[in-house]
């Protein structure tokens, strides 16, 4: 008898631990957190000493295509719709592989409609274009306090189908690219196959405004057309490495 309660008691500590872990991986409504962003900052600041300013990313900005996870604690899931049916489902769930190699499928997610829209449980259709994780986590979160009691909801990308860049003229595979990681000029050309035999070492890259860029997003003027300049030859050479840009979503790579 010691000895089953002893592999109860286990069983019940390790589901708890899967639990808070679950959790842990999610961004929560940033209500539910009391530690501000200035004092996160402060403190990596001290970890990283004064020798190295503090980098700190741009918030990702939810777009058309992406595919989200939102949950309220403790009632699972809220994705609705093929692939993604209203489940108890949890972040351990949405994190299985896809089935099929260079499909990027939904999962569990809810894929974010070319309304701008991603359906939920309870709630239908809710427009989410244009607003980060932490602020669409917030606006859930007042939404689902009309259905539940003080909800936790958590919201997570699962992936980035709306941030994509192009890559035409003499390489060996032109086209669209998703920008999942940051990404430089010569790391695109590598993607796209490299250059085919009739390239020289001359790049362009044609840039607009984008709306998906956290700093560029609160700017309310026309779209400015920017053109970077990148040359190959110069670049194996050691010259101006400075021009070997991350790209933006929305960057169209000409390649001479």
């Amino acid at each position: 008898m010691k000895t089953s309660s002893l592999v109860i008691k286990a069983i019940i500590c390790l589901s708890l631990s899967l639990c808070m872990l679950t959790v842990s991986w999610a961004a929560e409504s940033s209500g539910d957190f009391s530690v501000s962003k200035e004092l996160k900052q402060k403190y990596r600041q001290e970890i990283l000493g004064t020798q190295q300013a503090a980098q700190t990313d741009k918030e990702y900005i939810i777009g058309y295509r992406d595919i989200l996870y939102v949950e309220v604690y403790g009632e699972g899931s809220m994705a609705i719709g093929p692939s993604a049916p209203a489940s108890s489902g949890t972040m351990l769930d949405a994190a299985e592989p896809q089935a099929q190699e260079g499909v990027r499928g939904r999962g569990t997610g809810s894929e974010v409609g070319m309304d701008g829209r991603v359906s939920l449980r309870h709630l239908g259709d809710v427009y989410v274009v244009g607003m980060t994780l932490g602020q669409l986590a917030d606006y859930l979160k007042k939404l689902y306090s009309t259905i539940y009691d003080t909800p936790t909801v958590i919201t997570t990308l699962l992936q980035s189908n709306s941030r994509q860049y192009t890559v035409m003229g003499q390489v060996k595979a032109p086209g669209l690219a998703h920008l999942d990681f940051p990404t430089t000029i010569v790391k695109a050309i590598a993607k796209a196959g490299g250059f085919t035999e009739w390239a020289n070492s001359e790049v362009t890259i044609i840039r607009q405004g984008n709306e998906l860029i956290a700093d560029k997003a609160d700017v309310k003027t026309k779209k400015k057309v920017e053109k970077f300049t990148f040359d190959y030859d110069d670049f194996l050479k050691g010259k101006h490495p400075e021009k070997n840009i991350l790209l933006e979503p929305g960057d169209v790579v000409v390649v001479h």
